[in-house]
């Protein structure tokens, strides 16, 4: 045998508990590894499954360490965290994948952007902002987008402008202003990088957003695109992750402007919900994936098994509460549907509460059915007394 691996394979620290995280912890368990879990949310998702969690804070230094000294590689399920204390692990020998340095360029969308542009990946033209002024947004033109530079996600932290009357909607933070982009679509590449600078691509996806909370409500895999676009795509994607010099597994997030040009919008350092398709519907879904890379391990195969799509199951409007699930059974009798629930224990408007990914022979058809399963499934809140 050329190699031996201890039983368990690894020790992962793993830093959020949410639904990416319930993810990961349950590929960390095919692949043999215990998990440590840390999230100020006693009892969370990823806590739920996982060997142990700690409770604590993203920003609390000590239980970072504490969580460190538990595990033989860190990695985590988003960016908003103490990449310093992270920095300083690292420095004293303890492996962080994707590394701090990574996720401080990620932290901040101002230098994410600077980041594309220094190494000539196509992106938007944009200006830093340090305080909104109309002069200011006059001058750079309109239609334009308005990001926070830190702690924006799904959809919060952004402000789209289409005319100067909308200036009123601006984001009072320091942020960043890029041009608005007429794409004919949007879409993602997940690209996963080993230690050894092996780098393994999945097909190109295409994303369809919620129209007012700009929340990914549909996916379709694979992206209705031509043979060239997706290998400029591609391509783009490995660049950029190239770039970074990445360990662990990236989504890349794409617009396609109607003359086919593509350009990067933004980099995830993780686990994606553009991946979520990938636990039925590829060979090695996008959670085992990013463990084999953070654990230097080959990379699996990204082949496509079948065509699906993927619906996030949001919290009712107007709800809030104790989950309750409408329409389970007709929606679980259309064939094809897999539900994956995040075991929340409390739900709020278009909170993410879980996903469907239906498969088929085509997309049109998995689409068609996903459209079924959006009218028919509802998850609202338990009546109070």
């Amino acid at each position: 045998m050329s190699d031996t691996y201890p039983y368990p394979i690894a020790r992962v620290g793993l830093i959020g508990g949410g639904q990416l995280g319930r993810m990961i912890v349950r590929a960390a368990k095919q692949l043999d590894c215990t998990t440590v879990v840390l999230d100020p949310v006693e009892n969370s998702p990823a806590g739920q499954i996982a060997t142990r969690q700690i409770v604590g804070g993203y920003h609390d230094a000590s239980r970072i360490r504490e969580l460190a000294a538990d595990c033989d590689v860190l990695t985590f399920e988003l960016e908003n965290i103490d990449a310093d204390t992270l920095a300083g692990l690292e420095a004293e020998g303890h492996p962080v994948h994707p590394s701090a340095d990574v996720l401080k360029t990620i932290q901040d969308k101002l230098v994410q952007k600077q980041f594309l542009q220094d190494n000539g990946i196509p992106t938007s033209p944009f200006e830093a902002v340090e305080r909104p002024s109309v002069e200011q947004f006059e001058a750079f033109g309109y239609p334009l987008v308005q990001k926070a530079r830190r702690g924006g996600y799904d959809g919060r932290g952004v402000a789209v402008m289409k005319t100067a009357e909308a200036f009123d909607q601006n984001l009072p933070v320091p942020s960043l202003i890029e041009r608005f982009v007429e794409a004919e679509k949007e879409i993602a590449i997940l690209v996963a990088r080993n230690p050894r600078g092996e780098v393994a691509t999945y097909p190109a996806v295409e994303m369809c957003f919620r129209p007012g909370e700009n929340v990914l409500d549909l996916l379709l895999a694979p992206a209705d695109i031509d043979t060239a676009t997706q290998a400029e795509a591609e391509a783009i994607a490995v660049k950029t992750v190239e770039a970074l010099q990445g360990v662990g597994i990236f989504g890349v997030e794409m617009f396609v402007q109607r003359n086919g040009e593509v350009l990067v919008n933004e980099i995830a350092p993780r686990t994606h919900n553009s991946g979520h398709h990938t636990i039925e519907a590829n060979v090695t879904d996008q959670f085992e994936q990013h463990l084999r890379a953070i654990l230097g391990l080959p990379l699996g195969s990204t082949e496509a098994l079948s065509p699906a799509a993927m619906l996030n199951l949001l919290g009712a409007p107007g709800e809030s509460g104790r989950p309750v699930l409408r329409g389970l059974e007709e929606a679980l009798a259309i064939p094809g549907v897999c539900l994956h629930l995040y075991g929340k224990a409390t739900t709020s408007p278009f909170r993410k509460m879980g996903h469907i990914t239906i498969l088929d022979h085509d997309t049109a058809t998995a689409k068609a059915k996903a459209m079924r399963v959006r009218d028919t499934i509802e998850i609202g809140a338990e009546e109070t007394p």
